[in-house]
């Protein structure tokens, strides 16, 4: 952890649809000093796989309908050609929070860096994921695990897809068989079995502080004081395991 008192690195995971979107929205509407005080997130910068995702199926789309080309990501119903791409998505992640703080040595000071992804067992899962973050990243990440059941993220990614903008982080979706296929088993709960404690998840040889954001009841949707008020003390759970923790990184060591 940096000396600001603020979150150098969150990891903000779920199945798709399950409030993450939702959560970084309420943030970054939060004025700064009551963001720091109430939740411990600075000035906020996101690094999320979709938009990297979705720039593939665009270039696929122009490789095949404009040149007549072979697509080189996904094949012509969305899925990837090749399973080794979903890890490919998080070391892009880990580049780009390398040159982040290459070009900031003070990133941390005033930033918290949030992390955004989901994973489905049917993908290799957070298992896999989680090996290729770098170490920098895991170093000073904590993780909130933002917990729906399978049906609520379905019913949710239904009620948010709009098809007019399949681009957008709040308004893209998947097709029911697609959610099925790679998002009905989540391997998440596995990994933090794996630690011994119900407050950090192993990978690397590296214990992560990590918490549950539950929202099976949907206040991410609703919003307003009883989104602040569990974020609050969510937050402040994660807060005070990592804070326990002596050995963390500082940003500028």
């Amino acid at each position: 952890m940096s000396n600001a008192p603020i979150f150098d690195v969150l990891l903000l995971l779920g199945r798709p649809a399950a409030g993450k979107s939702e959560i970084l929205e309420h943030l970054r509407g939060t004025e700064l000093n009551e963001r720091i005080e109430k939740y411990h997130i600075g000035q906020v910068q996101v690094l999320d796989d979709f938009p990297m995702l979705w720039a593939w199926f665009e270039e696929d789309e122009i490789l095949a309908n404009k040149f007549g080309q072979p697509r080189m990501h996904a094949d012509e119903n969305g899925y990837f050609k090749y399973p080794y791409l979903w890890n490919l998505l998080i070391e892009r992640i880990s580049l780009d929070y390398e040159k982040l703080i290459r070009d900031d040595p003070q990133y941390h000071q005033h930033t918290s860096l949030i992390i955004e992804f989901s994973r489905g067992s049917e993908h290799g899962g957070y298992r896999q994921a989680f090996e290729h973050l770098s170490d920098r990243i895991l170093d000073r990440a904590g993780v909130i695990y933002v917990e729906v059941s399978y049906r609520e993220s379905l019913r949710k990614n239904r009620l948010r897809f709009n098809p007019q903008r399949p681009d957008s982080i709040l308004e893209h979706g998947l097709e029911d068989e697609k959610m099925e296929r790679l998002y009905r088993d989540d391997d998440l709960k596995e990994l933090v079995a794996t630690s011994g404690s119900q407050e950090y998840l192993t990978t690397q040889g590296k214990q992560i502080p990590y918490v549950i954001f539950e929202n099976e009841d949907d206040v991410t949707t609703h919003g307003g004081d009883s989104l602040s008020q569990r974020l609050k003390e969510t937050m402040a759970r994660l807060w005070q395991i990592q804070s326990r923790d002596v050995h963390r990184i500082k940003i500028d060591d």
